[in-house]
């Protein structure tokens, strides 16, 4: 995977940077977001990597399950059949996160995910956004994920930083602390 990020990054950027020209960093981001999501699914993989395909095909193949309802840009139409001819539609997806992180950065926000044990009420998630918001100083785009292994408690994790304040942590620590 991280042979994919270093593949992604110049890609990412390339059409960062053409989109921010053009204003539509959040449109192609959101095209792009459906072309990774596609471009993993088995089905399409398996089309895909079909050997009788020219490079051309395969890209106009992915375009077509993406714009089924919507006319996708010149633009990004040709960023994809670059990355066909080159075999890198692949890589959609390290380069969508990629491109996600120069939009997030942009915007000075950063990604949180969250893992909490049980479901978090509406209001429990807007307290926990609004605490971490003020302690990190950022905004913050959070997603939360439900780990049940967690016990109770939350395990929360912005960009390199980890704050684990979930029972299983502490059941760990207790241990360490016993066993030592």
């Amino acid at each position: 995977m991280a042979e994919f990020a270093t593949v992604a990054r110049p890609y990412a950027k390339a059409l960062y940077g053409l989109a921010g020209q053009y204003g539509q960093t959040r449109v192609w981001g959101d095209d792009l977001a459906l072309l990774a999501k596609i471009v993993v699914e088995p089905k399409v993989s398996k089309v895909l990597s079909r050997p009788e395909l020219s490079p051309a095909q395969r890209g106009e193949i992915l375009l077509n399950l993406l714009s089924t309802d919507k006319m996708v840009d010149k633009r990004l139409h040709n960023f994809v059949s670059v990355l066909s001819e080159n075999n890198r539609l692949s890589v959609l997806p390290a380069i969508y996160e990629q491109y996600r992180e120069f939009m997030l950065s942009e915007e000075r926000t950063q990604q949180a995910v969250v893992y909490s044990a049980f479901p978090l009420s509406d209001q429990e998630y807007n307290d926990l956004v609004s605490l971490l918001e003020e302690r990190m100083d950022t905004k913050l785009q959070v997603r939360v994920e439900i780990d049940p292994a967690l016990i109770g408690g939350v395990k929360i994790e912005v960009g390199d930083q980890v704050l684990d304040m979930s029972v299983q942590n502490k059941l760990n620590a207790l241990k360490a602390a016993v066993t030592n």
